[in-house]
């Protein structure tokens, strides 16, 4: 049986877009099983004393976009710091990712070009057009998606993910759950590597 990763994350979230490539050859290397989680983020930073980031200290803010400069060339990529369409409401975003594991997919190419669609092309994750075509490039019944993502069904999925995000110690984006050890951020995929290399127990929290 292989074993299983919980993935927690927003397509609103650089970071997860940052560390998504990075983590998926984590995955593939160590025949995981990712268990997609996508999470509204406002709510769990409100839950877990942090803060959005027009909320926080210039000089956080300031960091913020050091760090960004830093990951981008680290990871080798190319994106904005700061693009056209975000911030923006990933309700619907998240939803599609939802909706088609529902539906039986595997959601990794939509992320990757969903991602790659905000930072690098600066489209808009909250439009409906948008989003079907981006699912429609993916293989994937984009219209039927978006449909389905506005439905009752898959908001009571979304507010289950922040509810186990609760119960699990997740409090950001990316977050990955592995034995039940939180990895918070795309800079800790080296720790989940290196734990999975070396079949260690997984550490707890002492307090």
């Amino acid at each position: 049986m292989p074993r299983r990763v919980d993935y927690y994350f927003s397509l609103q979230s650089p970071w997860a877009y940052i560390g998504h490539k990075f983590f998926r050859d984590v995955v593939a290397a160590h025949d995981l099983e990712v268990n997609h989680k996508p999470v509204v983020l406002v709510d769990l930073f409100s839950e877990t004393g942090g803060l959005p980031l027009l909320k926080r200290h210039p000089v956080r803010q300031r960091y913020r976009m050091v760090e960004l400069q830093r990951w981008r060339d680290k990871r080798g990529l190319k994106f904005h710091l700061q693009p056209a369409n975000w911030p923006f409401n990933a309700r619907l975003a998240d939803g599609v990712v939802i909706a088609a594991i529902e539906a039986g997919h595997d959601p990794d190419r939509f992320l990757r070009r969903a991602f790659a669609a905000v930072w690098e092309d600066q489209l808009s994750l909250a439009d409906p057009a948008t989003l079907t075509k981006l699912a429609d490039d993916c293989g994937l019944p984009g219209k039927q998606l978006v449909e389905r993502s506005g439905s009752e069904e898959i908001s009571a999925a979304y507010e289950q993910n922040r509810q186990d995000a609760l119960a699990a110690d997740v409090f950001g984006s990316p977050v990955y759950v592995l034995d039940g050890e939180v990895f918070w951020g795309q800079d800790r995929i080296e720790l989940l590597a290196d734990a999975l290399k070396s079949g260690r127990a997984p550490y707890r929290s002492q307090v």
